[in-house]
């Protein structure tokens, strides 16, 4: 995917093994980001940071690893990029934005109409279920149109969303396997290094849209079984991890 002509190509919603859910050891991912050609990798993991911290201390040179989290508001799920602080869970989508806004990071509503996750748009009766995506619509700067992992029609529905609330919106393949990093990614036309720069670039932005297998989609039950054998369950309160201070493993 590299061209020379200073474009990006970012996958901005990748699990590691620090998420209760995934397997991928967080070198692997970046082993797998550069050799598929992408230029940003945003690890997300669920309510923390470890993770992303360790995958960006083993990115070469030519990778950016955006520390990001996946955390679960009373509204549905929300990812924070460019993170120093991990979120705690159980905030309300407003509380979880000004929490991320506050550290200079960047919201994006993750998969809200996929009926298997925490996404508003799936879980509620019609009119709690439109409170709810009002609400986090209004808590977002991006929407992730595209998931890699969404099923039936909840991709072409968040686009719609986006288009209707005029924001916005990028694909992903929210792996949690290194076989699914790199199945969707957006490209920008500019190299971003903060949130304000990876916004600007999303007005010109190319989604490249692609699905992963669901023979690999599903190893996550089993990647679930396991790290609860190993006492890795989904944290309600965010462990302390600040940039700059990734933790070993």
């Amino acid at each position: 995917m590299h061209d020379g002509r200073g474009r990006a190509f970012a996958d901005l919603h990748v699990h590691s093994s620090a998420s209760f859910d995934s397997l991928s050891r967080p070198a692997d991912l970046t082993r797998a980001a550069v050799l598929r050609g992408l230029t940003h990798l945003a690890i997300t993991d669920h309510e923390r940071l470890d993770g992303a911290l360790r995958a960006r201390d083993a990115a070469p040179a030519d990778l950016t690893v955006i520390v990001g989290e996946e955390v679960r508001t009373t509204g549905g799920d929300l990812i924070g990029l460019y993170l120093e602080r991990a979120i705690p869970g159980g905030l309300s989508p407003a509380e979880a934005s000004a929490a991320i806004h506050e550290q200079g990071g960047l919201v994006v509503l993750p998969h809200p109409f996929d009926r298997f996750r925490s996404s508003a748009g799936s879980s509620a009766a019609p009119a709690g279920r439109s409170a709810a995506l009002v609400e986090l619509a209004r808590a977002a700067d991006v929407i992730e149109a595209h998931n890699g992992r969404a099923m039936g029609r909840a991709n072409a529905l968040a686009a719609a969303f986006a288009a209707e609330h005029r924001l916005p919106t990028v694909a992903s393949s929210d792996a949690h396997t290194v076989l699914e990093v790199g199945v969707s990614y957006t490209v920008l036309a500019d190299d971003p290094h903060d949130a304000r720069q990876l916004l600007a670039a999303l007005s010109g932005a190319r989604l490249v849209c692609g699905r992963g297998s669901i023979l690999v989609r599903a190893w996550t039950p089993l990647a679930k079984l396991v790290q609860r054998a190993r006492g890795n369950r989904r944290v309600t309160v965010a462990p302390s991890a600040e940039v700059g201070h990734g933790t070993s493993g």
